[in-house]
Order: structure tokens, then sequence, then C-alpha cells
């Protein structure tokens, strides 16, 4: 299938972002924003290096590719995402208008998408988007746990 594999591999280089936080101690998440088969912002969590508790992955790429696009409105656009998204994130992602979200690790924790709630697909909002959940959650979650590990058990 070929959006399987299309998705395998833009799920890479936002796990390639996500090794990036890694480098200033942030929770390694990472995120692209793809159109026409083009990636147009590329992110990961920066909430410690800039002190922000709005600096999530999602919401700095969305930022990014307004600004690529020269407007708010990401139609014809899909996010790839290697945690499930916050009700932060999940809300920032309607109001984008975003056509597709795809993420990789699921949380059940504060996920918004499917793990806690349903906001992308909400049809109380004036904007729904498809969720294609669990693309590489292995080797998402695998890194997010290495980061806890370490985190709880210092060397």
């Amino acid at each position: 299938m070929l959006e399987s594999s299309s998705d395998d591999q833009f799920m890479k280089i936002a796990l390639a972002e996500a090794r990036a936080a890694l480098e200033h101690e942030d929770v390694p998440i990472g995120a692209i924003i793809v159109r026409d088969g083009d990636v147009i912002a590329r992110a990961h969590n920066q909430r410690e290096l800039l002190n922000d508790p709005t600096a999530h992955a999602e919401i700095i790429a969305l930022t990014q590719a307004s600004s690529a696009v020269g407007s708010w409105r990401l139609t014809g656009s899909t996010l790839y995402v290697t945690l499930e998204p916050c009700v932060m994130c999940a809300g920032a992602l309607v109001l984008a208008r975003l056509d597709r979200l795809v993420y990789g690790a699921s949380d059940p924790k504060a996920g918004a998408c499917e793990s806690l709630y349903r906001i992308p697909e909400d049809e109380r909002l004036n904007h729904r988007i498809p969720v294609t959940p669990g693309v590489l959650a292995e080797e998402c979650g695998d890194l997010l746990r290495e980061f806890f590990r370490a985190k709880r058990n210092p060397a």
C-alpha cells in the first residue's frame, strides 16, 4: 500500500526530529508537516530549551508550516508526529484545518486523538481530521521509554 509506505518514510523523518530534542534534554517528540509530498515544516519539543510550556513539536511545526505557505489554513497538509497529540496540540491541529494526522505511539495519559479524547474527529467542532494511529509505534514508543528510563536511572 503506497500510503503506508510513504507514512513510514515521513514518520522516520519525524523520529529524526524527535532525536534532536535529546540534545537539550527535552522529551523526544518530533513532528513534520507534509504538503504535496514535500516536507514544509519539521520540529521537535523545545519546552526545556525555551522554558515554554507551549513549545511542543506540533505547535512549532504548525507555526513553521503557516509561515511557509503564507496562511494559517493548512488545508492539503498532513502532520506526522511521533506521539499522539495532547489536548492543546489536537485543538491547534483542528484550528489549522489540517487534512490528516498520522501519529506513532499512543499516549494513554494525555492523548487527545484516541486515547482520552477524540478531538480531531469531534463532530461538534467546525473541522474534522482523519487520524492514522500507530505508524512505527514501537520505534516511537521505544525512544520515549528509553528517555524516561534514563531520567529515572541516571548513569
